[in-house]
């Protein structure tokens, strides 16, 4: 992901946060990339469920739906 990003550039980005948003609120914004990173991932997979469902739910009904006319033509023959 990230190509040729050595010991010295992971120093100086480490150095250039901790100059930007201070010792104190270092902790807090850690946690919310955190957070961010959790929520999103969660997202994706609860779309991926939610995807999944709903093609269940269309094969189901497609299924009964298939069920019902095979009964209607079969009482008719009868």
């Amino acid at each position: 992901m990230f190509p040729n990003l050595g010991g010295q550039e992971l120093f100086i980005i480490l150095f250039l946060a901790l100059l930007i948003f201070g010792a104190k609120r270092l902790p807090e914004v850690g946690a919310g990339l955190g957070k961010g990173i959790r929520s999103f991932k969660e997202a994706i997979k609860g779309a991926d469920v939610k995807e999944d469902l709903e093609k269940l739910e269309n094969k189901k009904e497609e299924l009964t739906m298939s069920s019902q006319t095979t009964e209607k033509s079969s009482t008719k023959e009868a």
